[in-house]
């Protein structure tokens, strides 16, 4: 099994790798990430919220 890495950093350099990683996807890639990311907003939004 892979280990697992944690993406800590000043945000500068996130963002950069963030913006390569966009670079490297395919159309395809990003509009289903991009539908995956209107998904869960969705779902947030219409969450019920549980009181105890």
């Amino acid at each position: 099994m892979k280990a697992t890495t944690l993406n800590h950093a000043h945000p500068s350099i996130m963002e950069a790798r963030y913006i390569e990683e966009i670079r490297k996807m395919s159309p395809q890639q990003r509009f289903e990430k991009l539908m995956a990311i209107i998904e869960i907003s969705y779902l947030l939004k219409t969450a019920k919220i549980i009181s105890k």
